[in-house]
């Protein structure tokens, strides 16, 4: 592939997780809310992380946005606003598969604290775009 391709690769999934968050939300699987989120914002740090990459090399195999966003250079142009969000969506991966846990991300993601998620999701993926 080249680096174009390979970019291209990991925004489109980001923006097909994106997709799915939104019709997980319409649907009111706010748990996969919080999960598409966190997919979209990784494959974007992915993206970055590619941007980097010798062509032959791929992104790590990490779920980990703070660890990729350290990884892509991104955190240090970043706001403590956009931090946060990646603060609050990092633990919506791995976390979310385990009953204990689950628990308590249920309760905690209702549909308006899922919309406001989505939109800072949003936004930090137009602005991970925008270091491109």
């Amino acid at each position: 592939m080249a680096m174009d391709d390979r970019i291209q690769y990991w925004l489109d999934l980001s923006n097909y997780d994106l997709d799915t968050a939104k019709a997980m939300l319409e649907t009111k699987r706010y748990l996969y809310v919080g999960f598409m989120c966190h997919q979209t914002i990784e494959k974007a740090l992915k993206a970055l992380i590619a941007l980097k990459c010798a062509q032959d090399e791929l992104p790590p195999k990490s779920h980990n946005l703070l660890r990729l966003s350290d990884i892509s250079g991104i955190n240090a142009k970043m706001t403590s606003e956009q931090s946060l969000v990646l603060d609050t969506l990092n633990p919506l991966n791995i976390e979310a598969r385990y009953p204990d846990y689950k628990d308590f991300l249920v309760a905690k993601l209702t549909n308006d604290y899922c919309k406001n998620l989505l939109k800072e999701t949003e936004e930090l993926l137009c602005w991970i775009k925008q270091q491109l």
